[in-house]
């Protein structure tokens, strides 16, 4: 089992290196889109700018080969801003996303009880069963750091939500490609329970 996560220069690639280095599983950053290809598993991590990530991975030629990789049918997991690059859009800027799974990530609306941006540990209760809480509990928590979340997801294609002043998709999936708003690599034994599922998916 290989799993590459993508170099594009917007990410927190070590920490994802070593949650898989704990888990005893090979995982490569990745800089070439063609090497895309090599790899059973890839994430696509992100923090920062909507519209900056879309334009460095339109530039770097990333975005092409992100959509025939998922087209391929293997497992594709997009962290933080990655699942909110999977969406349409975004109200954070003007350029579209990769338009894998339908929706648009908006901004939180701050006031006495919301704060913005959500971060912290939270909750995250599935939708549905679903080989990825395979290790789960109901207790689970994990870290979040974020001001855009997901909305206008389907039912369908929402696998889990958690609250923030309402409740919002948290995870979301598409067959073979999954969002994760939350840092599963930094989130410690429930982050590693995650991986370790969605490796075996």
């Amino acid at each position: 089992m290989k799993v590459g996560v993508i170099d594009y220069g917007i990410g927190n690639l070590g920490s994802l290196v070593n949650m898989f280095y704990r888990l005893a599983i090979e995982c490569t950053p990745v800089s070439d889109p063609a090497d895309l290809e090599q790899y059973d598993r890839v994430i696509l991590p992100g923090v920062g700018a909507y519209d900056t990530a879309v334009e460095v991975l339109h530039a770097s030629g990333f975005d092409e080969s992100i959509r025939r990789y998922a087209q391929s049918g293997r497992q594709l997991l997009g962290i933080c801003l990655g699942m909110q690059l999977l969406l349409d859009s975004s109200e954070e800027g003007n350029l579209p996303g990769l338009g894998l799974i339908p929706g648009r990530a908006v901004k939180f609306r701050a006031d006495v009880n919301v704060r913005v941006p959500h971060m912290g540990w939270n909750g995250v209760r599935p939708t549905r069963s679903h080989s990825l809480f395979s290790s789960l509990d109901d207790e689970n928590r994990f870290y979040f750091a974020h001001s855009y979340h997901a909305s206008g997801v389907l039912p369908a294609n929402t696998l889990a939500t958690t609250h923030h002043g309402s409740e919002f998709a948290s995870m979301i999936f598409d067959e073979n490609v999954a969002g994760a708003q939350f840092h599963p690599e930094k989130s410690h034994r429930f982050g590693l329970a995650l991986l370790n599922d969605w490796v075996a998916a």
